[in-house]
């Protein structure tokens, strides 16, 4: 008898064709969350198994409930599928618990196995009534007792670890979040992984309008988004001269909208030279000037490449929970100012015509700007200790 984690697969379980390369992914994910942990991985089209030194099972749960793809994560004991085994290591089982009452739910998978699910169920309860004070309720039991009978080995367990759902990264492919120092933004770059979309980020930085620190806010936001995802590309925007110019040039009721389209511009040439297939932002329907209807309209026209917003349709509030569950909330308000917060008019459109705006950019050369910004971008990896700690 030994111990070793259960994994139950998530959304992943609904696709039927493509289910082998969802598991596989899957899988590498899990190997590269755990990479410092010495762990083997056997794997089912229902069920993944992993095996560790078993004072280390309870840290490596932890570090399995922020891998997107898992339903649910056990530890449960590992055990022959023998009759007197089940019935041995089921009462040594319920003993570890606390609780007066308990009800059996076993699952008959290998259907060879000679005795079905219910009469199973009735042969354990006999067997712990007779050696412990416990009483059966099979409505509100203290103590839920499972047994999962497999073609190999029988799995037991009582409690269950919730695990975070969604697609394994990387199976629909990549994204490009455009990451502010904001609360919306990184709340976005969580969900976009959350639905299988291994990120890149765009951070549009404008010194000396923007400081190191509001840099080194985004990086920290990165690093805390990567326990979800894996090592994360942050690719850093030199904005200021393009940000400069629009201040010199546009009327600055429309500095906002006209900001907006070259960051989309920007963001959807490095997109494709990234080989990305979306590009994602933290927009939030008419929280801001930038982001009524009517000026999302505007500025997504500048852009052919699909532009996803995970958290539109969420209000402040839901977003700042979501923020503080994943742990970027504290860093986000941090009071650094980033590209969006400078240079804000004090009357922004917030309904603006694309006819103006076409005509207000005709007023400098913003193409040669634009690829000039993009020859000059520089990147930072995460899990690259040594370069990224020279912004912290």
């Amino acid at each position: 008898m030994e111990k070793i984690i259960l994994i139950k697969y998530g959304e992943l379980t609904t696709k039927k064709a493509n289910r082998n390369i969802f598991i596989k992914t899957l899988n590498e994910n899990i190997l590269n969350s755990l990479k410092r942990y010495d762990v083997k991985i056997k794997k089912d089209r229902v069920r993944m198994y992993i095996e560790a030194k078993e004072e280390e099972l309870e840290e490596i749960v932890k570090k399995l409930k922020n891998v997107f793809g898992l339903h649910g994560i056990v530890i449960c004991y590992k055990i022959h599928n023998n009759i007197e085994e089940i019935q041995k290591s089921s009462l040594k089982k319920i003993k570890e618990e606390i609780g007066t009452t308990f009800k059996i739910n076993t699952k008959r998978a290998d259907k060879e196995f000679p005795i079905p699910s219910m009469e199973m169920n009735n042969k354990i309860a006999s067997t712990i009534l007779k050696e412990t004070n416990l009483k059966v309720d099979v409505h509100n039991p203290d103590i839920m007792l499972h047994i999962e009978i497999r073609k190999d080995f029988t799995y037991i367990y009582t409690k269950e670890e919730k695990a975070v759902g969604g697609y394994p990264v990387g199976i629909q492919g990549k994204g490009m979040l455009m990451l502010s120092g904001g609360i919306d933004s990184p709340v976005a770059g969580y969900l976009a992984l959350k639905r299988g979309i291994k990120i890149e980020c765009l951070y549009f930085e404008s010194p000396p309008h923007t400081s190191l620190e509001a840099k080194n806010k985004v990086l920290e936001l990165a690093k805390i988004i990567e326990k979800f995802g894996g090592n994360i590309k942050v690719h850093i925007v030199p904005f200021t001269k393009l940000q400069e110019t629009i201040y010199k040039e546009v009327p600055h009721e429309y500095m906002i909208t006209i900001m907006r389209r070259m960051m989309y511009r920007i963001a959807e040439k490095y997109a494709q030279k990234r080989k990305c297939k979306i590009i994602i932002n933290g927009e939030s329907i008419g929280q801001v000037a930038s982001q009524t209807l009517s000026s999302m309209s505007v500025i997504n026209e500048v852009v052919k490449m699909p532009v996803i917003r995970p958290v539109a349709c969420f209000d402040k509030l839901e977003i700042i929970e979501l923020a503080q569950k994943i742990g970027t909330y504290q860093t986000s308000i941090l009071p650094y100012e980033d590209c969006c917060t400078i240079f804000v008019p004090k009357h922004p459109v917030i309904n603006p015509c694309i006819q103006k705006a076409k005509e207000y950019e005709k007023v400098f050369d913003y193409e040669t700007l634009i690829e000039e910004t993009i020859e000059k971008i520089e990147t930072v990896d995460t899990e690259e200790k040594d370069k990224y700690k020279e912004y912290l």
